[in-house]
């Protein structure tokens, strides 16, 4: 289980596109992935539910991620995505 993310690198992808915000993950957990860092934090906001999908969907097909989960409540609950790396 991903413990809670609040001192985790955090990459907010409001106001992307879809395919800006495959574009930003992919280097976002690269770097962090590299630097030794052991999970992060993806905000992608509740909305409409598609930069969730989209992030999801990718993250699902990553060899440098272990597992993902939604955030806690006091996390940002649905709007974020907590990520643990590791291959």
């Amino acid at each position: 289980m991903i413990p809670s993310s609040s001192s985790y690198p955090e990459l907010d992808l409001h106001r992307l596109t879809a395919d800006e915000a495959v574009t930003e993950l992919e280097a976002f957990i690269h770097e962090a992935y590299c630097a030794g860092i052991p999970a992060v934090r993806v905000v992608h906001g509740k909305g409409t539910g598609m930069l969730r999908s989209t992030v999801r969907s990718w993250l699902r097909d990553q060899r440098l991620v272990r597992s993902f989960r939604p955030g806690w409540t006091w996390e940002g609950g649905d709007g974020v995505t907590v990520v643990e790396l590791g291959d």
